[in-house]
């Protein structure tokens, strides 16, 4: 199908600083988890989305209160601006009962049903079956909205994408597959993993639109989201957003980053969202630097209040480590269990 461009944006007033707000937010709990992960609060795996910010604020932002959202285990951004407080966000970091998800799932599972916001899912591609599930349920139940997957480049490896795509496009399911195009994957150059490195070209054979963004421009990623969210759901047809973009961090806190050149690192980094942002918001005269200190303070204080609401958390008592493992004993025909 023939790939769509993204026209100019069409911000609404008071937008772009709502935007550069959550970009911030996102990057300062972020850093700030990375510092709790040093000191051991936060354990397990972790993976930041430092460097690729806007694409989660730009999609949010142009997706509706009530489509779905189904992300990867680098999904802290998604989380927040899909309206989860940062709160429950920060206490399931730490493994708190208070946590989003109980604080049993952690950094790569959060979840909150009543945001709609489904994962938080660890397996590469995981999330892809899951959005096709629950679009195909909106379609037979005659609900109007859009199912938004998003995932990472290394996903279209794994059998779960080809089939996920092939079964939404075949059976005309409202889902927008919104790659996170980082280049990478975990530490493998995307020409290495794939033949065909032109991800819009792959998603024609299965007779789908596709779009394409500047992952790292803010404006870029709305708009774009924007015009594929309302085809999404004005057609009841899937489609496909690629967000060139690139992530600032290693991998993961256990990744030695021994496959990227330092040099490359610091040349995306000039491309940086925030910065780069701000600096258009300051020459169009829509912000000042006292405006942005202020924006970032209050960052800084919302990250500050859920480390302490976090700290002072309740863990899960002992008494409840085995509930949910075993569903409630099923009664069989004839009163026999």
């Amino acid at each position: 199908m023939k790939k769509r461009q993204p026209t100019q944006s069409r911000l609404a007033a008071g937008e772009p600083l709502r935007l550069l707000a959550d970009m911030l937010r996102i990057r300062r709990m972020e850093e700030k988890c990375a510092e709790l992960y040093g000191a051991g609060k936060i354990r397990g795996f972790l993976h930041l989305y430092i460097g690729e910010e806007a694409c989660a604020t730009g999609a949010m932002h142009a997706l509706a209160d009530e489509d779905r959202v189904v992300a990867t285990y680098r999904e802290h951004g998604h989380a927040l601006l899909r309206g989860v407080p940062m709160d429950a966000i920060m206490a399931e970091m730490f493994g708190k009962a208070s946590g989003c998800s109980r604080g049993r799932g952690g950094s790569m599972h959060l979840f909150d049903v009543s945001r709609h916001f489904y994962g938080g899912n660890a397996i590469v591609g995981g999330g892809l079956p899951l959005a096709a599930g629950l679009a195909l349920a909106d379609k037979l139940q005659g609900e109007s909205r859009v199912t938004a997957c998003f995932f990472g480049e290394g996903a279209i490896a794994e059998g779960a994408f080809h089939e996920s795509m092939n079964l939404a496009a075949l059976w005309a399911l409202p889902v927008l597959f919104c790659c996170e195009n980082n280049l990478y994957a975990m530490g493998t150059a995307l020409s290495r993993s794939e033949s065909q490195t032109d991800l819009c070209a792959k998603v024609a054979s299965y007779n789908m639109d596709s779009f394409r963004a500047d992952g790292m421009d803010v404006r870029a990623v709305f708009e774009t989201v924007s015009r594929a969210a309302k085809q999404v759901r004005e057609s009841g047809r899937p489609a496909f957003v690629e967000l060139q973009t690139y992530r600032f961090r290693a991998h993961s806190m256990f990744d030695p980053e021994l496959y990227r050149d330092k040099a490359e690192v610091e040349q995306w980094k000039t491309r940086g969202p925030i910065h780069n942002f701000s600096a258009q918001l300051k020459a169009e005269g829509l912000l000042t630097e006292d405006a942005f200190l202020a924006l970032d303070a209050a960052a800084q204080v919302e990250v500050d209040a859920a480390v302490a609401f976090a700290e002072a958390a309740p863990w899960e008592p002992e008494a409840d480590l085995l509930k949910d493992v075993h569903g409630p004993a099923a009664v069989a025909h004839g009163g026999r269990r």
